[in-house]
């Protein structure tokens, strides 16, 4: 024996239809008039296509990059702009500019056009237009640019020398041991 049969199933569903209030027609606005909400959602951005090289010059983040999880040893050749975040020893040389992000321990004689300085770099740097050397920056070695900034904050030790590249000349500095100076300072004075 079935409690419901489906003839008392359906007279429950009219009764049931017959009390909730009616619903208004919703008919829907053109295109032209549809409220449009203050805030929309934006759309996620499609991912960014890989692209060469080439088509990414003069990009100011560069177009070579070595990540922090890098480590590298040897001499290293950069054509354009680049910026290293990882560890380096040996030699960097790079036609254009140069960065040296915070996480970068390099441990190298370093030259380039341009060159900013955010990590730690242990060993000579040669800018030949411009030499920045940030607040986190650890500087140790020679520097010689035209253009040298130092902010507030950096530590820098070594020497440094701003004349433009053409016009420095290697001056040696002969050193006499103490002996030697000696008798010839006591000569001059008798």
């Amino acid at each position: 024996m079935a409690l419901f049969n489906k003839e008392a199933d359906r007279n429950l569903k009219n009764e049931a239809a017959a009390k909730l209030p009616a619903q208004p027609q919703v008919q829907p606005l053109p295109v032209s008039q549809a409220a449009v909400p203050p805030n929309p959602v934006p759309a996620e951005k499609p991912p960014t296509p890989f692209r060469p090289a080439a088509e990414t010059r003069g990009s100011a983040e560069g177009r070579a990059y070595l990540d922090s999880g890098s480590k590298i040893s040897g001499k290293l050749l950069f054509e354009g702009a680049t910026r290293i975040d990882g560890q380096v020893d040996g030699e960097i040389s790079a036609k254009e500019s140069l960065i040296i992000g915070e996480s970068a321990v390099v441990t190298a004689q370093i030259k380039a056009n341009a060159i900013i300085v955010a990590g730690k770099v242990s060993g000579d740097i040669t800018a030949t237009q411009r030499l920045e050397i940030r607040p986190s920056a650890r500087v140790i070695g020679n520097l010689a640019s035209p253009v040298l900034i130092v902010h507030e904050g950096a530590m820098f030790e070594g020497h440094c020398s701003m004349q433009p590249e053409g016009v420095r000349e290697d001056h040696r500095v002969a050193v006499f041991p103490k002996e030697e100076r000696l008798p010839q300072i006591v000569q001059k004075q008798a």
